[in-house]
């Protein structure tokens, strides 16, 4: 099972790598076969080149997360609520799970948020 406190600080890497856009920090903490599914329902991103031009796209839409409350870790998964604040669209309130390898690498991102959990500022 990987390190908690590794689960933690990639959670913590990955909002503070948001803010600062930096778009190599993020893909860093992806294993090279990791998905991404943002959100739920939507096809995947899989693989690393595929992760980089996702992100790459949030970035450039000035996407800025604040998490709302603890990150919570159980076996190889942490999950944790934040809002995103994207310019001109307006704010999404997304809960996050990532699901590690043992090598403390992200192998699954997946974004829970709906329609009704947008709205205007």
């Amino acid at each position: 099972m990987p390190d908690p406190k590794i689960m933690q600080q990639a959670v913590h890497t990955y909002i503070s790598a948001f803010r600062d856009k930096d778009l190599d920090a993020i893909v860093k903490l992806f294993a090279s076969e990791a998905t991404v599914e943002d959100p739920v329902g939507t096809p995947k991103h899989d693989g690393l080149a595929a992760i980089r031009e996702f992100y790459a796209k949030s970035i450039e839409l000035g996407a800025v997360l604040e998490q709302q409350g603890a990150t919570r870790v159980g076996a190889e998964y942490a999950a944790f609520a934040f809002e995103a604040r994207i310019p001109g669209m307006g704010h999404v309130d997304v809960i996050d799970t990532f699901r590690f390898n043992e090598d403390g690498k992200i192998i699954e991102m997946r974004a829970f948020f709906g329609p009704d959990n947008f709205r205007t500022i």
